[in-house]
């Protein structure tokens, strides 16, 4: 175990993919308070920070055989928290809206804010996504907002998978970057 810690990330990522158990073990140490840390700053609770970063961890060993990292190990898993969040305080916002329209008020919290911070996030993710080349931007709407298989997209938009599996790969990163630029200037 102690010979994890001097493998790089890279290579852990290798070994992950292979099913190598302690490799994940060593991810997970190395990120596991990292991610914690953000998640919690922005949900403002515990337990629901917990959840989300062992929902990514779970995720990563499930999708160990698929994955594709473009980028760095912390940069997928800091996107992956991100994108966690924006769906908990998403969900955070619907509940409170529908206690709200019962009538019940809540507790008194911070709520709003986290909401209009999940707004400029929103809002700065579709930025990035209209500011992807027209082919790259359809097959990522395709893939992300409908849930279009790779297969089922190259089929429609009459291309190989390969390139759209390529033009995934580009806007992901675009956006990668995009965000962890925004998401910088909020931390």
């Amino acid at each position: 175990m102690n010979r994890y810690r001097s493998f790089t990330d890279p290579e852990l990522t290798g070994l992950l993919e292979d099913g190598d158990h302690t490799a994940f073990t060593e991810i997970y140490n190395r990120y596991w308070k990292k991610l914690f840390l953000v998640a919690a700053h922005k949900v403002r609770d515990l337990e629901e920070a917990e959840e989300i970063v062992q929902h990514i961890f779970v995720s990563l060993w499930n999708r160990r055989e698929s994955l594709k990292i473009t980028s760095s190990l912390s940069a997928y898993l800091s996107v992956s928290v991100k994108y966690r969040v924006i769906k908990a305080l998403d969900k955070q916002y619907h509940q409170q809206k529908y206690t709200d329209s019962l009538g019940m008020k809540g507790i008194a919290d911070d709520s709003t804010q986290e909401w209009l911070d999940f707004l400029e996030l929103k809002e700065r993710l579709e930025k990035l996504v209209c500011a992807l080349p027209e082919k790259c931007r359809l097959v990522y709407r395709m893939s992300k907002e409908q849930g279009l298989s790779q297969k089922k997209i190259a089929e429609e938009l009459e291309i190989s998978e390969k390139t759209v599996e390529a033009h995934l790969g580009k806007a992901m990163k675009s956006l990668r970057a995009g965000l962890n630029q925004f998401m910088m200037t909020l931390l």
